[in-house]
């Protein structure tokens, strides 16, 4: 359904007037950023703030716990928010330790505490699933002993052993739950250290086990996952785990009993892994020339209907690179054959090879990240990366040119004042963008004119009216021609739409060469002083929804 919404930033390259340093709030809003309603939770303060694209607040929800760690608003208008508890026992990372649901007012819905010691404890992140159930990573307790009888190095044990499980719980009335399906990774272990003990073998020749010996730190918290994804098309789990610089897909088609096995579900492999992807060193498959991730997070299929749909996204970190040390956002295509399985050469690790797409900054030492952090595909095709140490928000589009860029003006104790330094204070898990016909949206006053910030500087930001939809992304797939092509002087476009569009080139290096706009039925662009080659033109119509299609200059 298509809806009407005012007040929507739509600008070009926003101008500040500063009346002070600016040190937060919005730095730039380029009118191709995806129009939308921003999503954070800053980690040191105990509120969640939604933004429209001018850094105007829209709707804020308090509580009594800061998060742990991540937040998402559902198709309701609720919010559905970790917590972050104070425990004796599980003192690592990302430690959470329960979750609520807050409804658009702030009014609290429902709340469980997932924590309880020397049995388990909620940490990072957890998922939304579209049956209304949720997915949880959570630490599982086992003594040192336990990891040493499964085959765990002794030196590389400390006190205990936290082996991370993923529970899906089914919420019920205000503070309970009920677990209806769980995986744990302690099934699935390979491990060439004592063959004395169980799960003995060759870790090369089993690429669906997780190797017990390939994280040597005597940290309890083994694996480290700090990202859980429901992919509902392929009914799979994908997870980050940070200590293995890599992610897993594991199946969610089986019954708990299935996923504790190595049968069952639909790929007929209960729990072990289907496919993983970013350091074949944990399976014994590669050296570190072949490693690509770094301490990642955020590992995600791109939903369907969005440019890449399928594709993987990850937020790698960077962090333990020796040289050149920066993060990235790296996007892979999963190798899968006909039937959907994920294929795998006999001694070979999974592919590709290759990136799809990466973005690191020009200079690439300037964007990095240790830590947090995420990344959110576009309906136009954009990607919202989130720089979570430094709480730098922003909108990069697939040339790798910032659109859009934001610093969240919150650390202990709430909003700042602008002009405040935050000195690593600012901190966000994730951002995620809304688009403005996202159900959560209906019926509500979205009006907007305040920054978060405190003493915030005077700035212009464009007030425009738009009818918006993301239903589908080639709006004008059968109303834009363009001929002829090749050219050789002159690039007629023929629009049928009865929409105003805008017309930007590239070249095949992604690079801006001129931008038109078209308010006429159809128009021409001077190509004559190009030289000879393939050039990309993308249409936009004022949503920023567009259009890609290619041309040859002869």
């Amino acid at each position: 359904m298509i809806k009407k919404y005012l007040i929507l930033c739509l600008s070009l390259i926003l101008t500040i007037q500063l009346h002070a340093q600016q040190t937060n709030g919005l730095f730039k809003n380029d009118s191709l950023a995806f129009n939308g309603y921003t999503l954070f939770p800053p980690i040191n303060y105990s509120s969640t703030y939604l933004i429209d694209n001018c850094g105007y607040l829209v709707n804020e929800w308090q509580s009594d716990y800061n998060p742990g760690l991540s937040a998402y608003l559902l198709p309701d208008g609720s919010l559905l928010r970790t917590l972050r508890l104070n425990s004796s026992f599980f003192l690592g990372g990302g430690s959470g330790g329960g979750l609520e649901i807050r409804d658009w007012d702030n009014n609290l819905e429902w709340q469980l505490f997932y924590s309880q010691d020397s049995v388990h404890h909620q940490h990072h992140d957890v998922e939304y699933m579209p049956n209304g159930n949720i997915l949880i990573i959570a630490w599982d307790y086992k003594t040192a002993q336990d990891a040493i009888d499964a085959g765990r190095n002794p030196v590389n044990v400390g006190l205990s052993f936290w082996p991370d499980k993923i529970v899906e719980i089914k919420p019920i009335g205000v503070d309970s739950a009920e677990t209806v399906w769980e995986w744990n990774a302690f099934d699935h272990l390979i491990q060439d250290y004592d063959s004395t003990k169980p799960n003995y073998g060759v870790v090369a020749d089993h690429p669906e086990l997780i190797d017990l010996n390939y994280y040597t730190a005597a940290n309890p918290d083994w694996l480290h996952t700090n990202g859980v994804n429901y992919n509902p098309e392929l009914d799979q789990i994908v997870l980050s785990v940070r200590n293995y610089s890599e992610f897993w897909v594991i199946d969610h088609s089986t019954t708990t009993e299935e996923a504790a096995g190595h049968t069952g579900g639909n790929s007929g492999k209960g729990g072990d892994i289907l496919y993983r992807w970013g350091n074949p060193q944990t399976y014994g498959r590669g050296t570190s020339a072949d490693r690509v991730f770094y301490a990642q997070h955020d590992a995600h299929w791109i939903p369907k209907g969005y440019p890449g749909a399928g594709d993987i996204m990850v937020f790698n970190n960077g962090k333990g690179l020796t040289f050149n040390v920066h993060s990235s956002v790296d996007v892979i295509t999963p190798p899968m054959d006909a039937n959907g399985n994920y294929t795998i050469t006999d001694g070979e690790a999974f592919g590709p090879a290759e990136l799809t797409w990466t973005y690191e900054a020009p200079m690439p030492v300037d964007f990095y990240s240790p830590n947090i952090s995420g990344s959110q595909r576009q309906p136009n095709g954009n990607t919202l990366i989130c720089e979570g140490a430094f709480g730098r928000i922003f909108e990069v589009n697939e040339a790798g040119d910032i659109l859009w860029e934001y610093i969240a003006p919150v650390s202990f104790g709430g909003p700042l004042s602008q002009g405040s330094f935050m000195n690593g204070q600012n901190g966000a898990f994730r951002a995620y963008r809304y688009a403005p016909d996202y159900e959560a949206f209906d019926g509500r006053d979205l009006t907007a004119d305040t920054p978060i910030e405190l003493n915030a500087i005077d700035y212009e930001c464009k007030i425009y009216e738009l009818i918006t939809t993301t239903e589908n992304v080639n709006f004008l797939s059968d109303k834009i021609k363009i001929h002829p092509n090749p050219v050789t002087l002159h690039l007629n476009v023929e629009n049928s739409s009865g929409e105003e569009i805008r017309a930007v080139i590239f070249d095949v290096a992604g690079r801006k060469l001129e931008e038109r706009y078209g308010r006429d039925a159809s128009f021409q662009i001077n190509a004559n002083h190009y030289q000879q080659g393939i050039y990309f033109i993308k249409f936009y119509n004022k949503n920023n929804l567009f259009l890609t299609k290619k041309f040859v200059k002869m």
